[in-house]
């Protein structure tokens, strides 16, 4: 019998989690497929209700549900508790378990260009206090990272992440004029924010004039491939990343979840980066 699986938003057209996951089913030959499902606000419930009577194997939840979920189901583990956000459900014989794979997602991007061993030692700069910055400060956390910094126009709600993170973590709260004046301290930065995604690629979320040479710099957003911030980051001689490769992972982590596979994350990338008109060598 074939398997179901899927993701919830609103909205959810633009998703191109279905066409990655698709083929990536199809790859290794498993019965299964993946839709999207456009689930309004407040309807949350009825949905999850519908995972459990139609015996869907698992879905993702992407925005603005990842928040409202987690009352619904049975159990969510710890990492994905602390971020208070739950981006993947494994249904286990009628047994709905929260996960987040987003903060894990980055962090196993992040390894392509800085071991596991060296991050954990690293001073880390986020930019941004929203969701995202959220999710991926807790996961560095839970791994070990012992100095993470946030900056944040609004310095109450870095605050608040740091204040409510249950894991051992050395991290203030920054001023924009602060993190730029002291950006040098930085060997990872990491851009959480909308700041330079299209169609405002002029913009960016911090002057990396201060920047030291070889920094790793982090930007989520993919669509440009290159922000403005990493452009200019990779001037001064920084490492930089795009969003894809977090993208890429936490729909890894979450098929892995779901099978007990591991995929090619090489394929869903080029598959990804065909489908936003990049190149794919």
């Amino acid at each position: 019998m074939e398997k179901v699986y899927g993701v919830i938003g609103s909205p959810i057209s633009h998703s191109m989690s279905p066409v990655m996951l698709n083929d990536i089913f199809e790859h290794y030959k498993l019965n299964a497929r993946y839709h999207a499902f456009h689930v309004r606000p407040g309807e949350v419930k009825a949905a999850i209700e519908g995972v459990r009577a139609l015996g869907l194997s698992g879905i993702n939840v992407t925005i603005p549900h990842k928040v409202e979920v987690i009352p619904y189901l049975d159990e969510v583990e710890e990492v994905a508790a602390n971020i208070g956000a739950v981006n993947t459900i494994v249904n286990e014989n009628g047994k709905l378990i929260g996960y987040n794979t987003d903060g894990n997602g980055f962090i196993r991007s992040l390894n392509r260009v800085i071991s596991n061993e060296e991050l954990r030692s690293a001073n880390v700069l986020l930019i941004g206090a929203g969701g995202a910055a959220r999710g991926i400060f807790i996961s560095l956390a839970a791994m070990g990272v012992k100095k993470i910094d946030i900056v944040n126009r609004t310095v109450e709600r870095a605050t608040a992440i740091i204040d409510d993170c249950k894991f051992d973590v050395d991290s203030h709260a920054l001023s924009t004029e602060e993190a730029s004046i002291h950006l040098g301290k930085y060997q990872v930065i990491v851009n959480t924010t909308s700041v330079g995604m299209h169609p405002n690629v002029e913009d960016m979320p911090l002057s990396v004039e201060n920047i030291a040479s070889k920094a790793i710099v982090s930007d989520i957003i993919y669509n440009p491939f290159e922000t403005k911030l990493l452009h200019e980051a990779a001037k001064h001689g920084a490492i930089i990343q795009n969003g894809i490769g977090m993208f890429v992972y936490q729909g890894a982590l979450a098929f892995e979840k779901w099978t007990g596979i591991f995929p090619d994350t090489n394929r869903m990338e080029k598959l990804v980066t065909r489908l936003l008109g990049g190149k794919t060598c």
